[in-house]
């Protein structure tokens, strides 16, 4: 347990299901020496069905923080062994209502003064520790209700993510990355044509030489989005090869690429920049125009790729607004 409490927080799920499991093995053992074949863990269950009579296995479930097909495989344990019994809701035929059977009924009737005694020994175990451990569980159970903490998890990751990326240039240490990814989101939607494998594999030729420009976006020290400009003619640009690993997604790296390439692009004093597509990538589209490049109507003449269907250029926002 030194370990687990070491974590802190982080295991937080695991020290409870240990302190339940003790828990549980403490029960068990009382259970054992007052000669009841009872078990802690059926304790919820069957303490519901005594207090408020037959119920269908949805509402059991709810009651106590059960999956339904807990509940179920559970049920069916226990209407093995003799201590439920099953049959059909007359209300809906669809639901089965379980109930004790009149010895499950008798024998946890038996039990109320041992679970008396269970009680304040546990109430007085954590009166010594000088807090109000159920109290402060409660209020956990209701925070975690109101706020799912799945969720600002992953709000908080993400934010601490978005902090930790930077766009750096092209570094040959970096040029198999510029490759991997771009192949990665090719291979999964489309293939690699010849001119791909061509300008991935000779990065510094095709791309930097003419007059271009690589990027990449870390995340620490992980390798996880690329872009490229490449200049097709003096001042006209192809915005080409970005990709952005499919583990990272969603953390607005593609449009931190973006816009670092619109700077190169403006940097280099360029005046056309474009690029091309396919239909399939709608959310790269919605990108790109939520950034400033325009649909063009037709494809563009000329293009090296055969999967590109969609021609897009760059229209400056800024120069928009202020003509």
């Amino acid at each position: 347990m030194d370990f687990l409490s070491s974590q802190g927080a982080l295991a937080l799920g695991s020290r409870f299901k240990a302190l339940s499991e003790r828990l549980y093995d403490a029960a068990d053992a009382v259970y054992r020496a007052q000669g009841s074949a009872m078990q802690a863990r059926w304790l919820p269950l069957l303490k519901l069905l005594l207090e408020r009579g037959p119920m269908p296995v949805g509402d059991i479930a709810r009651e106590i923080g059960q999956s339904h097909s807990a509940v179920s495989q559970l049920a069916t344990r226990l209407a093995r062994e003799g201590w439920l019994s099953a049959r059909g809701d007359r209300k809906d035929r669809r639901r089965r209502m379980l109930a004790l059977t009149p010895k499950a009924e008798a024998e946890l009737k038996a039990l109320r003064p041992l679970w008396r005694a269970v009680r304040e020994t546990v109430d007085e175990t954590i009166a010594a520790t000088g807090h109000d451990l159920l109290a402060a569980l409660a209020a956990f159970e209701r925070r975690l209700d109101a706020a799912p903490i799945h969720e600002a998890i992953l709000a908080r990751h993400q934010a601490a993510a978005r902090r930790a990326l930077r766009v750096v240039p092209f570094d040959p240490a970096l040029r198999e990355h510029f490759y991997r990814l771009n192949a990665e989101w090719l291979q999964k939607y489309f293939y690699l044509e010849q001119v791909d494998h061509e300008v991935l594999s000779n990065p510094e030729q095709r791309i930097i030489a003419p007059g271009g420009e690589i990027l990449f976006a870390l995340l620490d020290e992980e390798v996880v989005g690329t872009c490229a400009l490449l200049q097709e003619s003096p001042g006209v640009f192809e915005l080409t090869k970005m990709a952005v690993t499919e583990r990272h997604q969603g953390l607005g790296i593609g449009r931190r690429l973006l816009a670092a390439a619109i700077e190169a692009f403006r940097r280099r004093g360029g005046r056309e920049l474009f690029l091309e597509s396919n239909s399939r990538l709608q959310p790269a589209l919605r990108l790109y125009a939520s950034m400033g490049f325009q649909m063009q109507p037709s494809p563009r003449p000329g293009s090296h790729y055969q999967r590109a269907d969609v021609y897009m250029i760059w229209r400056d926002p800024e120069a928009a607004r202020a003509a």
